[in-house]
């Protein structure tokens, strides 16, 4: 028996719910839980839970509907950031390669401390709104 709780997954609030489960599988190379894959007939996607693994089998992120959801509006308190992610990368030229590839999948970026030189970062938000760095 562990003396502590285990952090199984990370949820994220997103109204496309399968939109950002695209997101996050493509950005960190996750893969669809079985049963959570998107349909191939033809048929409505009506995931409203879409649970993301590892190459080990092991929960990541996980994606839950909600339609009244409204975006972090950080740097602003207007909307509190309520959580974030950080995903750490080995070198200045990942950290690059990382960022464009993040906004070709669909993030944008809200702030480049990568001017800092021993603590490199950007702050970008996925498709939904929610922050999140990449750092070295």
């Amino acid at each position: 028996m562990s003396p502590y709780p285990v952090l199984i997954h990370t949820a994220i609030d997103a109204r496309d719910c399968r939109g950002l489960a695209e997101f996050y599988r493509e950005l960190l190379g996750l893969h669809y839980r079985d049963g959570d894959t998107p349909p191939t007939d033809g048929s409505p996607d009506d995931a409203d839970w879409i649970v993301l693994l590892d190459d080990n089998g092991d929960r990541v992120v996980t994606i839950q509907k909600k339609t009244d959801t409204t975006p972090p509006t950080w740097p602003s308190e207007a909307v509190p950031m309520q959580m974030h992610m950080d995903f750490e990368v080995p070198t200045r030229e990942e950290l690059e390669r990382h960022r464009e590839r993040a906004e070709r999948l669909g993030a944008r970026l809200l702030y480049d401390r990568t001017h800092v030189k021993d603590a490199p970062l950007y702050v970008l938000v996925d498709p939904a709104g929610h922050p999140f760095c990449l750092l070295v």
